[in-house]
């Protein structure tokens, strides 16, 4: 977008987002309140496959706005933390994975995910590699986002508990990682390595 530009919000990725969001959260109360597996999965499905939908159609129609990078992360955490609400209800074993997932996911993630609002001409997280590319690949990698955000859920779905709160530990101590490479760099303590100004997340 050219400088001064109002960005659009009635893309059809924020429409899809809005969609997500409101099937996610809703189903995930659902599940909670009936104790249903069935709907948790139901409002887990919406959430990952909107999530990836809202992704392609903002790259496919050239409608990535900084506003609709914001927009995803918020309503992901929405989704997020009913959805984890109502696992742990039906599976309280699963207590301490979630509830490290959902630290590491919704503080540290969240402050890495944001850290692209520094760095103007950087519309969203997808294109951080033009900042640094190790940490993008440690966080937005389409390997390291399904790492992130969907293995302890599917370990804990078949009951490997202490593999999940290992993995859950894992992606904490990437994080960190990542948040004190970020500080390092934003201090001109370490040197960024960027790759080429075209670089973009598939």
């Amino acid at each position: 977008m050219r400088a001064g530009e109002v960005e659009p919000l009635g893309t059809v990725a924020n429409v899809i987002t809005v969609a997500r969001t409101l099937a996610g959260v809703g189903l995930g109360i659902a599940a909670l309140a009936a104790g249903s597996w069935h709907l948790l999965i139901a409002a887990y499905a919406c959430y990952w496959i909107g999530d990836i939908c809202d992704g392609i159609a903002a790259r496919r129609r050239g409608q990535e706005t900084i506003f609709g990078a914001v927009f995803d992360v918020v309503c992901d955490r929405a989704c997020t933390t009913v959805a984890a609400a109502a696992f742990v209800a039906l599976e309280p074993h699963a207590a301490w994975p979630i509830a490290l997932f959902l630290i590491q996911f919704c503080m540290l993630d969240t402050m890495l995910t944001l850290a692209f609002l520094y760095y103007p001409g950087v519309i969203s997280p997808n294109y951080f590699a033009r900042v640094d590319r190790p940490i993008y690949q440690w966080n937005w990698s389409p390997l390291a986002k399904a790492a992130n955000t969907s293995v302890v859920v599917l370990l804990c779905l078949v009951g490997a508990i202490v593999p999940a709160l290992l993995w859950a530990a894992a992606m904490t101590v990437v994080k960190v990682i990542s948040l004190h490479r970020l500080y390092a760099i934003r201090h001109g303590r370490v040197e960024a390595r960027p790759s080429s100004p075209g670089a973009s997340a598939p």
